[in-house]
C-alpha cells in the first residue's frame, strides 16, 4: 500500500455527547494512531456530535456529509470503529460504492479483528466485501437491540413516579437531579440568561390574561390576542425557549403544504399552542405518553414532579374557560371553498378563509390571528360576491383559452454511456498482458476491440434535446368550468396562478359588490401570456365592430 503523502480525514461522531466511553478525544487518538501506522498525514476532522448513525448515513451527517462531497480534498477516511461510521448493511454498501468511485482509502482503528484498512483504489476482493457485510449486519443488529433497551427502559420509566426519562420537558419545567439518582421536573419560576422571561411566568401570564379581572371590569383576552402579544414582545414560543436553555439554533422544519416540509427561524404562538399548553395535563405534574396520562395499577396519573404548576382546581377553571369560548367548528371548515388559497387580504396579504356558520351568511375572512400574526386592517366578503367576481374575471381572461394537455418527448444524449464506456475501457486495458493462455489474451483483445467500437459508435450519434408537445383536447377552459364541481375549478384556478386581493369595504357595501376593493389576476406565465393575448383580441373585436 502506498502510505506517502496520503491525506487522512479522521472522523469522529457520537450519538450522546455526554458519553464518555466513546469520547472525541478517545476517538481521535485512536484515528491518529491508525493514520501513523499507514503513513498518512490528518489534513482535517469531520466532527459530528449529538448524531445517530442509526438515523443518518454517512452523507447526511453536517460535517462527514460535507467532506464526502469533497472527495478530492483527502485520500483517506479514517474511523474508530465500525458502529462510528455506519449502523446498517445499506449504509455500508452506500460508503463502500462511495470509496470504489473516487478510489479511497477507509480505516477502522479498532474492532474485533484489530485494525482494518481498506483500500478501495485497485477495487476489493469477494472475501473482503463479505467481511464488510457481516460487520454491517452485526451493527445493525446490535443498534436494534440499543432500540429494544432504550424503549424498554423508557416504558418502565414512565411508570415510576417523579422520575423523568429524559428529552424536552413540557413548557413550564425544567429538568433537575432526583435524590438518590436519575432526574426529576421542577417548575422552571427562573428565567435563564438569553432565553426570555421565566415559562412559568408566561403561563400565570397566558392565565391572567384570558381570565381578565371581572373586580375591575377588565375583560379576558382572546387566545389570538395573547399569541399576538407574545410574539410581538419576542417572548420565546415553547421549542424555541428549549432551544436557547440547550444552546441551539431556534426554529427548525415543519409541515407546509401537504407533503411539505418547511424551514422557520423561529416557531410563533398561535391560539393552537396555547391551547395545547393550557389543556395539556402536564400543567398538574402528570406524566403524558402520545398526549395520553400515564397511570399506575390503580388508575391514578403518574406524576412526573413533586411541585405541579396548577392545581385541580385552577386546571379546570381554565379548561372551563377554554370550553365557554370554543366554537363548534362542526360544519364550518368548508373545504371545497371556490377561492381556498386564491383570496388574499390586502393588508396582510395572508389567505382568507371561507367562515360558513350555520344560520349565517358564509364570508371569507382575514385569518391572520390563527397565525399568531397582527393585521393592521383585516378584511371580510361576503363569499358569494366574492366567487362570482373570480369565476367572472377568470372566465374573461381564459375562458376562450383551448386546453391541452403536455407530454413530454424525452431526448437522447450519448455523452453519460461514453463516460461510462471508456471507464470501462481504461479497466480492461489495465488487464493488458496478464493473461496466460491464448485463449484467454483472445478474449481480452475481443472485449477491447468491442468496446472501442461501441466508443466510435456513440460518437457519431448527435444529442438530441428533449422537448415538450402541446396535446389539444378540443375544449375550452369555459367548456370545462361548466362540468366542474367547485373542487375541479379550484384546480384550473389553482394551476393559473390565479390571485384575488381584497380591500376593506366602505360604508354602504353590504348591498352590492364595490368592485373597487377587488383585484383579480393569474400569475403562471403560461396563463398570463393567454390572457393578454386574449384581451387584446377582445379589444380590437371591439373597435372593429
Amino acid at each position: 500500500m502506498k502510505t506517502d503523502q496520503t491525506r487522512a480525514l479522521s472522523a469522529i461522531r457520537l450519538s450522546v455527547e455526554t458519553d464518555e466511553t466513546t469520547s472525541p478525544g478517545r476517538q481521535r487518538a485512536a484515528n491518529e494512531g491508525a493514520a501513523a501506522f499507514i503513513g498518512a498525514e490528518i489534513i482535517g476532522e469531520a466532527v459530528d456530535l449529538g448524531v445517530s448513525a442509526s438515523k443518518t448515513t454517512p452523507f447526511e451527517r453536517p460535517e462527514l456529509g460535507s467532506w464526502l462531497t469533497r472527495p478530492d480534498d483527502f485520500d483517506a477516511l479514517m474511523f474508530w470503529r465500525f458502529d462510528r461510521a455506519v449502523r446498517s448493511m445499506a449504509d455500508m454498501n452506500a460508503l463502500v460504492s462511495w470509496a470504489r468511485e473516487h478510489r479511497k482509502v477507509i480505516v477502522f482503528a479498532e474492532g474485533p479483528g484489530g485494525r482494518l484498512v481498506l483500500d478501495f483504489r485497485n477495487g476489493v476482493d469477494l472475501i473482503t466485501q463479505l467481511i464488510l457485510q457481516i460487520f454491517a449486519f452485526a451493527a445493525e443488529f446490535e443498534a436494534q437491540s440499543i432500540r429494544e433497551r432504550v424503549l424498554g427502559a423508557q416504558a418502565a420509566m414512565r411508570g415510576m413516579e417523579l422520575r423523568w426519562r429524559g428529552s424536552r420537558p413540557p413548557y413550564g419545567y425544567i429538568p433537575v437531579p432526583l435524590e438518590g439518582g436519575g432526574w426529576t421536573l421542577a417548575p422552571a419560576t427562573d428565567a435563564f440568561p438569553g432565553c426570555g422571561p421565566a415559562p412559568v411566568a408566561v403561563i400565570e401570564r397566558i392565565i391572567r390574561d384570558l381570565m381578565g379581572d371581572p373586580a375591575e371590569s377588565v375583560a379576558g383576552k382572546t387566545v389570538s390576542a395573547i399569541a399576538e402579544e407574545l410574539n410581538a414582545e419576542g417572548i420565546p414560543s415553547p421549542r424555541d425557549w428549549w432551544s436557547l436553555v440547550k444552546g441551539r439554533e431556534t426554529g427548525g422544519k415543519t409541515g407546509g403544504a401537504k407533503g411539505q416540509r418547511v424551514s422557520r427561524e423561529r416557531f410563533k404562538w398561535t391560539p393552537n399552542v396555547i391551547t395545547k399548553l393550557l389543556r395539556s395535563p402536564a400543567l398538574l405534574g402528570w406524566k403524558t405518553h402520545n398526549g395520553k396520562p400515564v397511570r399506575d395499577s390503580e388508575g391514578k396519573p403518574v406524576m412526573a414532579t413533586a411541585e405541579p404548576i396548577l392545581t385541580r382546581a385552577e386546571y379546570d377553571a381554565v379548561g372551563a374557560l377554554l370550553d365557554s369560548r370554543s366554537i363548534n367548528n362542526r360544519g364550518r371548515k368548508d373545504t371545497n371553498a371556490l377561492l381556498l388559497a386564491v383570496i388574499h387580504c390586502a393588508s396582510c396579504g395572508g389567505r382568507m378563509y371561507l367562515n360558513a356558520q350555520e344560520g349565517k351568511t358564509p364570508t371569507y375572512k382575514c385569518n391572520s390571528h390563527a397565525r399568531g400574526d397582527s393585521c393592521k386592517a383585516p378584511v371580510n366578503i361576503r363569499g358569494e360576491w366574492a366567487d362570482e367576481y373570480a369565476t367572472r374575471e377568470f372566465l374573461r381572461m381564459v375562458g376562450a383559452l383551448e386546453v391541452t394537455h403536455s407530454r413530454i418527448i424525452p431526448g437522447y444524449d450519448p455523452q453519460p454511456e461514453i463516460d461510462a464506456t471508456l471507464a470501462e475501457y481504461e479497466a480492461h486495458r489495465t488487464e493488458r498482458g496478464q493473461q496466460k493462455s491464448k485463449t484467454a489474451q483472445v478474449s481480452w483483445q475481443k472485449h477491447m476491440d468491442a468496446l472501442d467500437a461501441r466508443l466510435a459508435e456513440l460518437e457519431s450519434l448527435e444529442k438530441v434535446e428533449p422537448r415538450t408537445e402541446e396535446i389539444s383536447t378540443g375544449n375550452t377552459y369555459a367548456d370545462l368550468w361548466e362540468e366542474a364541481d367547485a373542487a375541479g375549478k379550484r384546480r384550473m384556478l389553482l394551476k393559473a396562478g390565479a390571485h384575488l386581493t381584497v380591500k376593506r369595504g366602505t360604508r354602504g357595501g353590504w348591498r352590492k359588490l364595490d368592485e373597487s376593493r377587488v383585484s383579480f389576476d393569474v400569475r403562471t406565465p403560461f396563463f398570463v401570456e393567454a390572457a393578454n393575448e386574449l384581451t387584446a383580441m377582445a379589444a380590437e373585436l371591439a373597435v372593429a365592430a
